[in-house]
């Protein structure tokens, strides 16, 4: 059964250290796709920007610096507030992004108790496929 964890909210693009624009975000979780997140910045343009990248980089980056390449998650303050910096880079450009800590957690939380950790893998059904391959 296909189960989706959504929640929308504002995430800040960092211009520079005293200038943020809001940007409406969706964070996506669908558990046909297990192993990643789906998120939907909608910014002043005709179309709205997906990224998508592996959940474990999200959940390890509200506790320490983490991922390389494409996308980096690391906490911090901001204003006395605890945030998450998302750093995004692309052949387009290179996006930093503020959003509060506190209700990104809880979306992983519930994506995590959808899909603990180490279960993703059951959720794609390889395990069945194998076997009825290996019976052939």
């Amino acid at each position: 059964m296909r189960t989706v964890v959504e929640r929308e909210l504002e995430l800040k693009l960092v211009l520079s250290p005293q200038r943020r624009i809001p940007v409406p975000t969706r964070l996506e979780y669908v558990t046909d796709d297990p192993y990643a997140v789906h998120v939907t910045f909608h910014i002043d343009s005709a179309h709205p920007a997906h990224w998508t990248f592996a959940r474990d980089l999200l959940v390890e980056g509200v506790f320490r610096p983490y991922g390389q390449g494409d996308v980096r998650v690391w906490p911090t303050k901001a204003e006395g507030r605890s945030v998450l910096l998302v750093a995004l880079t692309s052949p387009d450009g290179d996006a930093l992004l503020e959003a509060p800590a506190a209700p990104v957690a809880a979306w992983l939380e519930r994506t995590l108790r959808v899909v603990p950790p180490g279960t993703e893998g059951e959720q794609l059904g390889l395990d069945d496929e194998l076997a009825e391959l290996l019976a052939q």
